[in-house]
């Protein structure tokens, strides 16, 4: 397989509101999380759901597209790469953290009728 790339693509609904802010340089960050489920059965044939959680990041323009128009509860399609960021507290403990920097996204709430 050639050209491959870091790439994802997830449906998910909103965990929480999503955080905000305008950067000092002009630029606009919003984070939030999705859950992502899914359904099978075990060796049993017993029903098991899964919830996954996901970060996500989002830069720019579509940031201030975040602030506007997303909810806790939305659903919406992200598309983008995975990151993970390592760093260590103060007592040399090593965290772990990966993100979804989105490259786009798509709102898939049905709108409200008039």
């Amino acid at each position: 397989m050639k050209n491959l790339r870091n790439s994802v693509n997830l449906i998910g609904h909103i965990g929480d509101t999503p955080e905000f802010k305008e950067l000092s340089n002009g630029n606009y960050l919003a984070k939030f999380n999705i859950a992502t489920n899914e359904s099978y059965k075990n060796k049993k044939g017993e029903k098991v759901d899964s919830t996954e959680w996901h970060n996500i990041v989002v830069w720019g323009a579509a940031a201030k597209t975040v602030h506007t128009y997303l909810k806790k509860g939305s659903q919406v399609l992200v598309e983008g790469r995975i990151t993970t960021n390592i760093w260590e507290d103060s007592d040399g403990k090593k965290h772990y953290r990966t993100e979804i920097i989105a490259n786009d996204f798509l709102m898939l709430d049905k709108k409200a009728s008039a």
